[in-house]
């Protein structure tokens, strides 16, 4: 079947821009996609579900006429369903499940004109930084396959890096959009809470860590998917902000000289690798190159509370799922196929108390407030999006439980805060490690500070463009 050959020269608008002039259709786009997985993916492991038949069939039959009509599209095998497929959850207790109808999003995504064709690699659950699931076998990333791509958006990472696709959908309890941003050298966008929604089949999740969105290749990208998904569904938890007009429209736009906080300490666990503080000192002489005005600056928070709120947090819904799944199947939790980390996480969320959960939540609540009143005298903090760059394949694997704490505090940055307090940040590939691994910059603002983000993302996507640095493993 035909295809495309110039199809790795375009992001997502470009594309859907030669569909809509008739220079290309989407029948070629799905087989360029199709034919760049079965070149690649043997090596990634990025896509693990394939749904080939029914993109065909779409593209052949007319997809719908919004901004990305005729462009590939994978989902994240977690956080999404669409109807009719299997989405896995990175678990063997879900190896079966089968959704009765598609999420929010994912209409939203399909409305859009997007073409699924699969879906991504992801951890069980979500609740490791890595994908490396027993059911599906890890990801690996494309700059150098013997280390990880992050996780738990992974998958999509080593997908959207390698060029199978210039978009992906990915999702961000703790940091699993701009983790794979970071690791894979992409843009990754963590949207404010309630901006994209996450019905109809939950209200929340993580005490409202969770939202959705992508990673992709290109800044205009990222605005422009928010454009189509974003707003409230009925029975919304949360009502995230209403944006004036096109936050597409931001990508280009001055952002004007801006009062940037950043800090070379890291304020959880362990320390920020000379890598990630290269990076980090290189992207304060670009901001300043710009105009803007760095200073060192940190919020007034009790980072080992935060770290605990979020731990307390991720079993009780880790707890949650297990209790339902056990309850659909008819058996009981301790009978269900779960990894050792899950089950670690079921035991932890078993003890916790009645009060516990609340106060957590309410940890995370006040942490809001204090960013908020942060951002009133800085418009964005800076900080490495990781603390290293990404680790070997099989990092976490082994050890005890005090051994899983220093591996995660030596490799995660200090992306849990966002999702603890709903605010944006986004990762941005601004630097490379001397072993030529990508390690992301984290920008974050205040609640509902897309536009800002955005053009900031805009200009320095500009200023030091990183389009053409692709991995050695790219079609």
């Amino acid at each position: 079947m035909s295809t495309f050959s110039d199809y790795q020269d375009y992001d997502g608008l470009g594309l859907a821009e030669l569909v809509r002039k008739g220079e290309v259709t989407a029948a070629e786009l799905i087989e360029s996609a199709i034919d760049r997985t079965a070149a690649v993916n043997s090596d990634l492991n990025a896509i693990v579900i394939e749904q080939y038949d029914d993109a065909r069939r779409l593209a052949a039959q007319g997809l719908p006429d919004g901004p990305f009509s005729g462009v590939p599209f994978l989902l994240k095998n977690l956080d999404v369903g669409q109807a009719g497929t299997r989405t896995t959850s990175g678990s063997r207790m879900y190896a079966d499940y089968v959704a009765a109808h598609d999420s929010t999003l994912v209409a939203r995504f399909k409305a859009a004109g997007f073409n699924i064709f699969g879906k991504t690699n992801s951890p069980e659950f979500g609740v490791l930084p890595v994908t490396e699931p027993e059911l599906h076998g890890p990801s690996r990333n494309p700059w150098n396959t013997a280390h990880t791509t992050g996780g738990s958006s992974g998958g999509a990472g080593a997908a959207v890096a390698a060029g199978i696709l210039p978009i992906a959908h990915a999702s961000d309890g703790g940091g699993s959009i701009r983790i794979p941003a970071s690791c894979n050298g992409l843009v990754g966008l963590k949207p404010t809470r309630g901006v994209n929604p996450i019905g109809p089949d939950m209200g929340e999740a993580w005490g409202g860590q969770v939202c959705n969105h992508v990673v992709s290749r290109s800044v205009r990208d990222t605005a422009a998917v928010l454009d189509a998904t974003m707003g409230p569904e009925p029975g919304n938890a949360y009502c995230g902000p209403q944006f004036a007009g096109s936050l597409l429209d931001e990508v280009g736009s001055d952002p004007g000289p801006l009062r940037i906080a950043v800090s070379f300490e890291k304020w959880s666990q362990g320390a920020y690798q000379p890598e990630a503080i290269a990076g980090l000192k290189a992207t304060v002489k670009l901001l300043e190159g710009l105009g803007h005005t760095v200073e060192e600056a940190r919020p007034d928070l009790d980072f080992e509370e935060l770290t605990g709120a979020s731990s307390i947090i991720a079993a009780v819904s880790t707890a949650l799922i297990c209790q339902k799944r056990a309850e659909e199947l008819g058996v009981t939790v301790e009978e269900l196929p779960m990894e050792d980390g899950t089950r670690m996480l079921l035991t932890l969320g078993s003890l916790v108390g009645a009060t516990d959960y609340p106060r957590a939540v309410q940890t995370n609540h006040l942490a809001g407030f204090e960013m908020a009143r942060f951002h009133e005298q800085y418009d964005v903090l800076l900080l490495p999006t990781m603390a290293s760059e990404p680790v070997p394949v099989g990092y976490f694997k082994g050890g005890d439980e005090n051994d899983l704490i220093e591996r995660l505090g030596a490799f995660m940055g200090e992306t849990m805060l966002c999702n603890q307090t709903g605010q944006p940040a986004i990762s941005l590939p601004l630097h490379w490690s001397d072993n030529g691994l990508p390690v992301g910059m984290m920008f974050s603002a205040a609640f509902g500070g897309e536009p800002l983000l955005l053009r900031l993302a805009g200009q320095l996507e500009q200023a030091q463009p990183w389009w053409d640095r692709r991995p050695p493993l790219a079609v």
